[in-house]
């Protein structure tokens, strides 16, 4: 969500801020329905003056007998009680009109964001590790787990479709050693608090962060009408929504490990097989509360506390900066970190991490108080994977994988596992 107040000071610079995602101009559009609701709210506040006014003159002509003047005095009054209704009818329907045009615009991009329409256009700023070399060919995940008889998509399908799966044994432990190694390192070393949100959440929930209304067939939704979080942001940075948070508590950072549920519409046809798009899987999250200085320097930090755990496990990867084209919704600047996969022979993204600004915060009212001033200022939220559970799994498997087919636990998460230093098949 945007500020008016830029919109109406800038309406050039908004227009370019949105083509850099490219969109066409807006603000004419806007502004149009910001001036038809401020011109109903002058009416509406013209409409009460006057009625006020008559009322406290019809006790005044009634005490003196005029009642010809009190009825024509009342006669006002119901007059303006009409306009002041359906006045108010009108500037519901503006207002509705203003928020729908607002918010299903994306954030605007920071200005070292590199443009383009897509992920051709994404910049590569840091890798980290050596891609392992093998005296044979490295099978992909999904070979790997199934000849292990760790990884069962066929029954995965007869209990809830395409797209799920069913871990057994060592690699179900695995993928719980993984989440309780990241959180225990995000909370015990990072500062971040750990968090248990719920997995059900209100419409206004995922307005606040964005994936509603736009976004609504990549969701999950009951029939009571609760929606399934697609990550843990939601309800993560929704804990400060409607509250007013003291400028020395500042930053909070918020991590919680959940599953996550996602409907992929517009995934047909990319990657069918395995476990890198599925419609649940479980991933840890960080989300950060911060003023408008500190933002920037916690992405940084963000990023570097989900980079570290792909560093502890010894899986090389690189970092990029996302393009305008690539961005998220609600994002001002994003990067994305991409582990190496060798079954695949590239890179994929395991994390995000994005700055939003004050984007999420307005579509929350979300604010904090600044020692010393009495106006408030809106929040600024980051979120970031650290890291998708599940890639990460996949990224051990494929990283550490054998010749005889059995896979190498990371001595970081041998403790985790029970000491058991290698998955083999059985």
């Amino acid at each position: 969500m945007y500020d008016l107040k830029w919109i109406r000071e800038d309406p050039d610079g908004f227009d370019a801020a949105l083509a850099k995602r490219g969109l066409e101009p807006q603000a004419t559009a806007i502004l149009k329905i910001d001036e038809e609701r401020r011109a109903l709210v002058q009416k509406l506040q013209e409409a009460q003056a006057k009625r006020n006014a008559a009322s406290k003159e019809i006790g005044k002509a009634k005490a003196s007998g005029d009642e010809t003047t009190a009825q024509k005095l009342m006669d006002e009054v119901a007059q303006a009680k009409d306009i002041i209704q359906s006045g108010e009818e009108e500037e519901r329907r503006v207002d509705a009109d203003l928020r729908d045009a607002l918010s299903g615009l994306p954030n605007a991009p920071l200005d070292d964001v590199p443009e383009g329409e897509d992920e051709s256009a994404n910049v590569v700023v840091h890798t980290w590790g050596d891609k392992p070399s093998f005296a044979f060919e490295p099978k992909q995940h999904f070979d790997l787990g199934e000849a292990l008889g760790l990884m069962d998509f066929e029954t995965a399908a007869k209990l809830s479709g395409a797209r799920f799966v069913v871990l057994r044994g060592a690699l179900a432990r695995l993928e719980r050693a993984l989440a309780s190694f990241m959180l225990d390192i995000h909370t015990g070393e990072f500062g971040y608090q750990e968090t248990l949100p719920p997995a059900l959440v209100r419409d206004d929930v995922l307005y606040g962060t964005g994936q509603l209304p736009k976004f609504a067939d990549d969701l999950f939704v009951t029939k009571d009408d609760y929606w399934l979080i697609p990550t843990a942001e939601v309800p993560l940075t929704n804990m400060v929504r409607e509250q007013i948070v003291e400028e020395d508590e500042l930053p909070l950072r918020m991590t919680a490990w959940t599953p996550c549920f996602r409907a992929e519409a517009g995934a047909a046809g990319r990657d069918t097989r395995g476990m890198i798009r599925q419609h649940q899987f479980s991933k840890v999250e960080l989300v950060s509360i911060t003023t408008e200085t500190q933002a920037l320097d916690e992405l940084e930090r963000m990023r570097g506390c989900a980079e570290e755990i792909l560093k502890r496990l010894g899986l090389p990867y690189q970092t990029v900066v996302l393009s305008t084209g690539d961005m998220g919704f609600g994002a001002r600047k994003t990067y994305d970190i991409e582990v190496w996969l060798p079954g695949q022979d590239t890179y994929r993204e395991i994390s995000s991490c994005s700055v939003c600004g004050d984007f999420q915060a307005r579509r929350m009212n979300a604010r904090y108080r600044v020692k010393g001033e009495k106006e408030l200022r809106f929040v600024h939220t980051l979120n970031g994977s650290g890291l998708a559970v599940g890639r990460t799994m996949i990224a051990i498997m494929e990283n550490n994988q054998q010749e005889d087919g059995s896979i190498v636990i990371p001595e970081a998460l041998r403790p985790y596992m029970g000491d058991l230093d290698k998955i083999v098949a059985g």
